[in-house]
């Protein structure tokens, strides 16, 4: 059997046929604002093939499985209307780190980098978060000897200011959006964000990291200490609410490209910050995942899946 799997992103769209081992067989990326809709690029990747057993697809934005819509594109999907233009008997839409939870068992050892080797509860709670275009959080609760995936739209929560200066950004994101979310600060476009803030002039998530990573940019550096205090405040107010003794899993492309090249130390000082709590923080174990993939690789486990 054949299975079709897929990762679509406000930025990106990973498609890939598998076999029955897991196998791939045939993969493209995608630039995902370069189409209008999600059913005729897949359209152009199939290219008329046929006899897909299964496919399942990871959503960057809601989904209740039959239904979705990406937070940052146009894109409406309908699980009935692709399994009818493409002759898939079973078409599954999940959320994008949903898909990356199911996908970490398929992760590579060299593709986990332990920021924190803290002291893992295999039976404990998990999660895992990211940043990209913009926040994903999926959490794993143990249940019959696996885990259960638990998906959730957390990048959209509050942004929680810890510092003076966190509480100035808060206020100028405030001014702009009516609201501040943790996602408009840690993600791609939030560092950017971040970078403006700080007087910087217009410029892309790439090249403020890359700047930062150089050094003699003192405004990049700056941004990116901000940016990575953020997101290890974030994940730790995470870990808290999941007490996630089993892990804490950073994915996301541009944690992926920035965290091996800088100190992480402004992450992991928020990540322990808890108060009165701060005394659980060192035991949970905290790693980096480089796979680009993981999300590809959980949507094609989930078709598999649905055919045994």
């Amino acid at each position: 059997m054949v299975f079709l799997g897929g990762d679509l992103g406000g930025t990106k769209t990973l498609l890939a046929l598998a076999g029955a081992d897991g196998h791939i067989v045939r993969q493209r990326r995608y630039a995902s604002a370069d189409h209008a809709d999600f059913a005729d690029l897949l359209a152009d990747f199939l290219a008329g093939d046929s006899g897909i057993a299964a496919a399942c697809f990871g959503i960057a934005g809601p989904t209740d499985g039959q239904t979705a819509k990406l937070t940052y594109l146009p894109w409406q999907l309908s699980a009935v209307d692709l399994s009818r233009r493409f002759a898939i008997p079973q078409v599954m839409l999940v959320n994008d780190f949903a898909a990356a939870a199911h996908g970490l068992p398929h992760v590579a050892p060299e593709h986990l980098v332990a920021l924190q080797a803290g002291k893992p509860n295999a039976a404990a709670p998990r999660l895992i978060l990211g940043a990209g275009t913009g926040l994903g959080v999926a959490g794993l609760l143990p249940e019959n000897g696996g885990f259960r995936v638990v998906p959730g739209e957390g990048g959209h929560l509050g942004f929680a200011p810890q510092t003076p200066e966190q509480g100035e950004l808060w206020r100028w994101l405030l001014a702009q959006h009516g609201r501040a979310t943790s996602e408009d600060i840690v993600s791609g476009p939030g560092l950017a964000r971040v970078y403006a803030f700080l007087g910087g002039p217009p410029a892309t998530p790439e090249a403020i990291g890359n700047a930062a990573c150089r050094g003699g940019n003192a405004r990049a550096h700056a941004a990116l200490q901000l940016w990575l205090a953020c997101l290890g405040a974030f994940a730790g107010d995470l870990a808290l609410h999941w007490l996630a003794r089993g892990g804490v899993y950073l994915a996301g492309g541009i944690a992926a490209r920035l965290l091996p090249q800088v100190d992480c130390a402004p992450l992991l000082a928020a990540f322990h910050a808890k108060r009165e709590h701060a005394e659980l923080m060192p035991a949970m174990p905290l790693y980096l995942v480089t796979d680009a993939e993981i999300g590809l690789r959980g949507a094609l486990a989930l078709a598999a899946a649905s055919c045994r």
